[in-house]
């Protein structure tokens, strides 16, 4: 499995390209906005763009969704419980930054423990609710893409419409299971492991072990 991330847009949403080296089969996680740079990679490696995946639904994650789509005819894939973010600007919060964005389609809805395949790779789907009610966080051998769950020395807000503390300490809960090796890339800031984040998270530091 490749792995290429971006930094976009003025929240600098993080949104990766990953693909199957043998089949060029990719998927991109969280699309933000400007896509130029992901258009450039496909072009470049010659890939195959299988799946446009959202983590949720909040607008700095979805902005590049339409143009990503309309170039490449991917397949655009959220939980089912965070599908209506999509087409309410309210919801997704774009309306707050003095914007209105909808995505105009979505190809399928998501459940907990589907499985998504890139060739002969397979990605899993981990329904992690708490920053919104259906965010979810995909795992691959070795990898963790966290959207907006787990960072780096902190974790998912839950004051924001749909947030859910207990939803979310239960999730992290369930992150906390993977091996410490696990790598963990995040909606935002950098990339860390499971291992660190135990140690030095101030969050989720107290969790271990209950």
């Amino acid at each position: 499995m490749r792995l290429q991330q971006f930094v976009l847009g003025d929240l600098m949403v993080n949104t990766y390209l990953l693909w199957d080296e043998e089949t060029l089969e990719a998927v991109c996680l969280d699309p933000g906005e400007p896509i130029q740079e992901i258009l450039t990679e496909i072009k470049k490696m010659k890939l195959k763009l299988k799946y446009i995946l959202l983590t949720h639904g909040h607008c700095d994650h979805i902005l590049g969704v339409n143009e990503l789509k309309a170039k490449t005819g991917a397949l655009v894939l959220i939980h089912s419980a965070d599908s209506s973010m999509l087409t309410n600007p309210v919801l997704n919060l774009s309306s707050l930054l003095g914007a209105e964005v909808v995505v105009n389609a979505t190809d399928q809805l998501l459940v907990d423990g589907d499985i998504l395949c890139l060739g002969a790779q397979m990605l899993k789907v981990n329904h992690t609710p708490g920053h919104t009610p259906g965010g979810i966080t995909i795992t691959t051998p070795g990898l963790l893409f966290a959207g907006d769950v787990l960072f780096a020395g902190s974790i998912g807000r839950t004051d924001l419409p749909g947030g859910d503390q207990e939803a979310l300490i239960g999730s992290l809960h369930r992150l906390l299971q993977y091996p410490n090796e696990t790598r963990v890339f995040p909606g935002h800031g950098l990339d860390t492991m499971i291992g660190r984040e135990k140690l030095v998270n101030p969050f989720i530091k107290n969790m271990v072990g209950q």
